[in-house]
């Protein structure tokens, strides 16, 4: 099931209503309603991946008690590789194992022999595996830590683990935020639930009309990449940072909102990154539960940057190599993690990497200064160009796209591929960058303004739009399910 789905909205509404008004007197009744719930939102994509769900939170639920109950550190850091090994082995069987096999086959051809991928799998990737064996194994590592006691209830650890709004496709939250609240009686506040509806509504905007409407041209321009110009090219990548932007951010506004429908706060995920000043700043501000994850749980235990420059930059490569591999099992996702390694080190060897971790661009005046802008123009072509790697299909297809950039210097206008006019869509992104402009100081609030009837002239603009720029024959699946 997807939050842009008819199903949702049936779903939603109904879960909200049996959650508040009939299961509501008692915390454990509430919490297996909750549980129940979300078991149903997934096993309705697929119920045999249900089971792994299951086995994953069985695993971390026990290891993080066999943690606590012992003392000794060797035994502490055994139970620790348990959650690590078997989370670990979920996710490379699923998501990997026919990558290593094929990596494996091209590497023996390049020596000269010949071998053939004979034991490759037919093997489903289950949605939001990426998301929810992070999620379980930060629970051991703060519990090995000792940063929090495990609990002994394993109706609301389960809970935890499969909270539908942030399921399939985060943010990835620590149990010290969401399993505590899953943990405490929730009171129904309107004035959280009011605000929930508005970051659905603007979730669904960013993913019906920004990225679902520019998603054909994204398609069309990198699957015939060969046949364009650099123009073209440089408009379809940057398109897709828009369409990636409008799909996943949107994404997590809707499962920030619906969390608030059930007295439940998520972490913010996005934080207006198309508006960052260096690199470093950008990953600050995208996927922000991700880039927290790795820094607390590989960066830190790494030695971070306490050591020398030359560790230091060495951990910052191992990171950003391992994002790029969580993304998925394909090269072009570890050339995409490197090329923002090389883009982060230079900012980090001149201290710049956190000057810009507390303050918002422009905080104290209407428009950003002209070096402001140019920092937001380095760095939004700095990401955007990798990503090339991120989007291409394979390493071979993300070179010959940039070969062509610098090749092919001719210019053509660009035909929409169903024929619509190409200014629609052009005004569209700026008027989206313009009013995200208007907002950038709260990520959380994006109608926070005071003259109710401007409001509801933004509410109605929303609406119609998303009417206007539906097409039902535009895949509306999130494009970070399949990570």
């Amino acid at each position: 099931m997807v939050f842009n789905s008819l199903e949702f909205f049936i779903f939603l509404p109904t879960v909200f209503v049996l959650y508040w008004f009939v299961f509501n007197k008692h915390l454990k009744a509430q919490n297996l309603f909750l549980l129940a719930s979300s078991y149903l939102f997934y096993g309705l994509w697929d119920w045999r991946f249900l089971s792994l769900i299951l086995l994953s939170t069985i695993v971390d639920y026990y290891v993080a008690i066999n943690i606590d109950i012992n003392s000794e550190k060797k035994i502490r850091k055994r139970w620790l590789w348990v959650s690590v090994i078997f989370n670990i082995g979920l996710l490379g069987f699923f998501k990997y194992y026919n990558f290593f096999v094929d990596s494996w086959v091209d590497l023996f051809s390049l020596l000269g022999y010949q071998m053939k991928s004979t034991w490759t799998l037919q093997v489903i990737l289950p949605v939001g595996i990426s998301f929810y064996t992070f999620q379980t194994m930060s629970y051991s590592f703060d519990v090995y830590y000792k940063k929090l006691k495990p609990t002994r209830d394993f109706l609301s650890f389960a809970a935890f683990v499969s909270f539908f709004p942030q399921l399939v496709a985060g943010p990835i939250e620590r149990a010290s935020n969401l399993l505590s609240q899953i943990l405490n009686k929730r009171t129904f506040n309107y004035d959280e639930a009011v605000s929930g509806l508005k970051l659905i509504l603007w979730g669904l905007f960013k993913k019906v009309v920004i990225a679902d409407s520019i998603g054909p041209i994204v398609d069309d321009i990198f699957s015939n990449y060969s046949t364009y110009p650099a123009s073209t090219l440089i408009l379809g990548v940057t398109l897709f940072s828009f369409q990636v932007y409008g799909d996943f951010s949107g994404y997590s506004d809707i499962a920030i909102g619906t969390s608030k429908l059930f007295g439940v706060e998520l972490m913010s995920n996005f934080k207006f990154p198309n508006f960052s000043r260096n690199v470093a700043e950008y990953w600050q501000r995208w996927h922000v539960s991700l880039s927290t994850w790795f820094r607390h749980y590989v960066y830190i235990p790494l030695g971070g940057s306490r050591g020398s420059k030359l560790k230091s930059v060495r951990n910052i490569c191992i990171i950003f190599l391992v994002s790029g591999f969580w993304h998925g099992a394909n090269w072009t996702f570890i050339f995409w993690g490197g090329f923002h390694a090389l883009a982060f080190i230079p900012v980090f060897l001149m201290g710049r990497n956190a000057i810009y971790k507390d303050s918002v661009v422009a905080e104290n005046s209407i428009l950003p200064s002209l070096t402001e802008i140019g920092q937001i123009f380095l760095t939004f072509t700095i990401v955007t160009f990798s990503r090339i790697f991120f989007r291409s299909n394979s390493i071979t297809d993300a070179f010959g796209y940039i070969d062509r950039i610098f090749t092919d210097l001719s210019y053509s206008s660009y035909n929409h591929p169903m024929g619509y006019r190409m200014m629609d869509y052009y005004i569209l992104i700026i008027l989206f960058v313009i009013y995200e402009w208007m907002i950038r100081k709260d990520e959380r609030s994006p109608f926070k303004f005071k003259s109710k009837i401007f409001r509801f002239i933004i509410y109605a603009i929303i609406i119609l739009s998303m009417l206007l720029f539906y097409d039902s024959s535009i895949d509306r699946s999130f494009i970070y399910f399949q990570f």
